[in-house]
């Protein structure tokens, strides 16, 4: 009797670790693929599913997007300036048994991929490319990269340069040639200023040239706005005009009345 009980007992346990070893749990997140004796069955999950013990073997996938750190690549671009650019790239496994059977390591290749089409992307572009579209060539980054990882499984939603390190003899000729800049466009504002100031005096001439009165309502003028400032002599010019009634009037002039005899 004792020994029915203890092989009962045996079996009993037998089985348990049948079933322990039978059952499996996936998170939501997460894909179990399933080898049968070296052959691929499929993705189970996420959630309970029963597996045959000593015959399948599971690997689990995680589809959560991964987030990569591209170290910093020193580029010569296309036009010979020699720069340190890193970049950070997003992606997520979309087909967890290509992503078991068709890479050994799907995240170290996605960084070797990475580094790799980082310095020749840059390399065919210009520093100035680099700096003004980045967008541009973030987008050519994703897509090359999509491109060379999707026979993995491997879905790359988005690249980005995150830092672009110059030498400091560029930065220097590049603070310069701002600088340059600036002053070029001053300079056009200025000679725009100038320009439609001569036409607004043109026109102004115009017209007191109509009006001799405004001259000299313009000498006055100037006059109350000098007399403002703090100085010793003010040389103010005279109109002819104001003086013709002063030079009519003088004795012995033309305007007196010849003497009688």
């Amino acid at each position: 009797m004792q020994a029915v009980v203890i092989l009962v007992l045996v079996i009993a346990a037998i089985v348990f670790m049948l079933a322990a070893a039978s059952v499996r749990v996936v998170q939501e997140y997460e894909r179990g693929v399933i080898f049968r004796l070296g052959r691929l069955v499929g993705p189970r999950g996420p959630g309970l599913f029963f597996m045959i013990p000593f015959v399948d073997r599971m690997q689990k996938m995680d589809l959560r997007v991964v987030t990569l750190d591209v170290p910093a690549q020193e580029v010569i671009t296309r036009d010979n300036v020699t720069v340190k650019v890193n970049a950070v790239v997003f992606f997520r496994v979309f087909d967890p048994s290509m992503a078991v059977t068709k890479v050994a390591d799907f995240i170290r290749a996605t960084s070797q991929i990475s580094q790799t089409t980082l310095r020749s992307v840059l390399g065919q572009s210009e520093l100035d490319d680099l700096l003004a579209n980045r967008e541009q060539v973030n987008q050519r980054l994703q897509k090359i990269i999509d491109e060379a990882t999707e026979p993995w499984g491997v879905k790359v939603s988005t690249v980005e340069v995150k830092d672009v390190e110059l030498p400091q003899a560029m930065q220097r000729a590049m603070g310069a040639q701002a600088e340059a800049e600036r002053e070029r466009r001053a300079k056009i504002v200025h000679a725009d200023g100038e320009a439609q100031a001569a036409e607004r005096l043109a026109q102004a001439a115009q017209i007191i040239g109509t009006q001799p009165a405004a001259l000299q309502l313009r000498y006055l003028q100037t006059l109350t706005q000098i007399s403002t400032e703090r100085t010793n002599t003010i040389v103010f010019p005279m109109p002819i005009d104001m003086l013709t009634a002063f030079l009519g009037s003088r004795p012995g002039g033309s305007g007196g009345s010849p003497a009688q005899g």
